[in-house]
């Protein structure tokens, strides 16, 4: 038998996600580099993010793995090419709206620039959005 965490303990890490206000922020890479060692929403520039952070719904935590409804961000204007998502728990201040993801393979990203509105498609397979 290989080591593994419980399932349970998993979801017992992630139900701070399913209480909190979960927030996907688009991102211009052009403008951003993920980087490990950022915390906050506040790591990433202003510059890099793109439109305005939707709240996601329906959250569900399984067994570890996380998952929402697909996400719709509308209302875009001159946008950059957008390549990502960054996941967080809003807190209503940057400095402490504590980073959570960095998501670049969602179905639906790259976006080309100039686009009005970007529908970001969760997996649907066993992942769904992360699992630990």
């Amino acid at each position: 038998m290989a080591n593994a965490l419980y399932p349970k303990f998993k979801q017992f890490l992630l139900a701070i996600l399913s209480t909190g206000t979960v927030k996907a922020q688009l991102v211009d890479s052009a403008a951003y580099t993920y980087n490990a060692a950022h915390e906050f929403l506040s790591d990433i520039p202003v510059g890099a993010r793109i439109g305005t952070a939707v709240t996601l719904t329906t959250k569900t935590v399984t067994d570890g793995v996380f998952d929402a409804d697909n996400v719709s961000v509308t209302g875009l204007t001159s946008a950059p090419t957008i390549e990502a998502l960054a996941l967080y728990i809003d807190t209503g201040v940057e400095g402490t709206s504590r980073l959570v993801a960095y998501i670049d393979s969602a179905t639906g990203l790259p976006v080309a620039a100039g686009a009005t509105q970007v529908d970001a498609t969760w997996d649907n397979g066993t992942n769904r959005i992360f699992r630990l």
